[in-house]
């Protein structure tokens, strides 16, 4: 009898394989897209979808506020992409190199966010300075409301009973749905009074650019970082729509992402007791900045336990030393405002009401909003066991893992807005940069052992 001489044993496809495959398959195309004409193609690609937004919003939205930016930015938008059109056609015509001066790329990522962001803004400030009522979203009003209230009665919020007591068309307002340290933004026009210069929207333009300033040079001072890379990054989290216009309209979340930007730029460069404040600040601002919080936290114990107290510190000490004193004024109206509100529990409903999955299922299906609850929690609880597995090693590994946390809790929050989408877009727009920074070093050896193995994990 003849036996069949065995071939080589295949293995199953395991889940983790197909899961890998399916992600560099999606790293190529992206990386083609990103590379093409030396990164002039992803350009046009990006200003000119940014053109076509802008111009719908700017003929179709609801509110006087987008379209007031859309109109601008339509302009901004559809410069830079001609300009990028124009650069094509040069290089088409003169058969150039694949070399293109990334410096130059920069140059009109910087002249295209003035105008679609900073242009816009300072438009709208001071037009509302002169007297036009509809020149802000209702974010704005409420942190410079709730500095007034904080120098007048020590304490931004107010109660449940004295929101009752307004007018029904001004209870919505009486709210403050953020942390204490958020109207420090509102402050100089409580002091000052109304003009352009003091609109909150200025100082959260204003923050957010120091902020990612910092960022951008901290990791354009280590090696392994591209510029074509960079420049992207910027494009893809300050420039795209999302998240100029909300910059332009209300912007307050700009602030909190941007101290999230820096405090994973610190950690991916070793300096984890500046990166606790970046990330503490940011919790005592919003308490969307929790989630990266901890997860900062976890990357930085796998350094090791003096690099976590570190964060630990300064992420949690910033938060309390903001609450504290407001909590002693009055506790309920804090709970009610920070915690009560958001979960629907308010005088009047949240107006968050973007149509994702969260907000659908909230409203369409029975017990609606607890089945959106529950499956928050329960993906919450996934990415928790998920984490003490296996926590992030690297600063990368941790904004990759707070994008898709961020971008799920933004698709199943019963109450949510499509703006919320800008933190996953720019923690995932960071993530090549980072790496970049910490797989240099793991190849140069520095910063001794707990930075050679930076490269490890996710």
């Amino acid at each position: 009898m003849t036996v069949a001489s065995a071939g080589p044993a295949t293995r199953p496809r395991r889940p983790a394989d197909s899961a890998r495959r399916w992600r560099a398959g999606i790293t190529r195309r992206w990386n083609r897209l990103h590379r093409a004409g030396a990164g002039l193609v992803g350009d046009l690609t990006i200003y000119g979808l940014s053109a076509a937004f802008a111009g719908i919003t700017a003929t179709t939205s609801t509110l006087a506020p987008h379209r007031a930016w859309a109109t601008v930015a339509t302009v901004g938008y559809a410069a830079a992409a001609l300009v990028v059109l124009s650069q094509l056609a040069v290089r088409r015509a003169a058969a150039i190199g694949p070399d293109v001066p990334v410096a130059g790329r920069g140059w009109l990522t910087g002249l295209t966010w003035t105008a679609v962001v900073a242009v816009p803004l300072l438009v709208q400030s001071a037009q509302r300075a002169g007297g036009r009522t509809d020149r802000a979203q209702e974010e704005v009003l409420v942190v410079e409301d709730g500095a007034s209230r904080l120098l007048a009665h020590g304490t931004p919020y107010l109660s449940q009973q004295q929101i009752t007591a307004l007018p029904s068309d001004e209870q919505l307002l009486g709210y403050l749905p953020y942390q204490p340290g958020m109207v420090l933004f509102g402050m100089v026009r409580a002091l000052a009074g109304a003009a352009w210069w003091t609109d909150a929207r200025v100082w959260f333009a204003l923050t957010t650019v120091v902020l990612v300033g910092t960022a951008l040079a901290l990791l354009r001072a280590q090696a392994g970082v591209d510029g074509t890379t960079l420049v992207r990054t910027v494009q893809l989290s300050a420039v795209l729509p999302i998240s100029a216009l909300t910059l332009s309209t209300g912007g307050n979340d700009l602030p909190v992402l941007a101290l999230a930007l820096l405090g994973l730029t610190l950690c991916a460069t070793g300096r984890y007791g500046a990166a606790g404040f970046a990330v503490g600040a940011a919790a005592a601002l919003k308490l969307f900045a929790w989630p990266i919080l901890v997860v900062v936290a976890l990357h930085a114990a796998t350094k090791g336990q003096r690099e976590l107290v570190k964060v630990a510190a300064a992420g949690v000490g910033l938060p309390l030393l903001a609450l504290v004193p407001v909590a002693a004024v009055d506790p309920a109206a804090l709970a009610h405002n920070v915690v009560g509100f958001p979960l629907g529990a308010g005088v009047v409903d949240t107006p968050a009401a973007s149509p994702l999955p969260g907000h659908l299922v909230a409203n369409w299906l029975p017990g609606g909003r607890f089945v959106a609850g529950a499956l928050l929690i329960l993906v919450g609880l996934a990415i928790a066991v998920r984490l003490r597995q296996q926590p992030p090693r690297t600063a990368a590994g941790a904004a990759a893992i707070c994008a898709a946390g961020l971008l799920v809790a933004t698709m199943l929050l019963p109450a949510t807005r499509f703006g919320y989408l800008l933190y996953p877009i720019a923690l995932f727009s960071w993530v090549p940069v980072l790496h970049g920074v910490e797989a240099s070093d793991v190849e140069s050896g520095a910063g001794g052992g707990d930075r050679a193995v930076a490269g490890g994990g996710p």
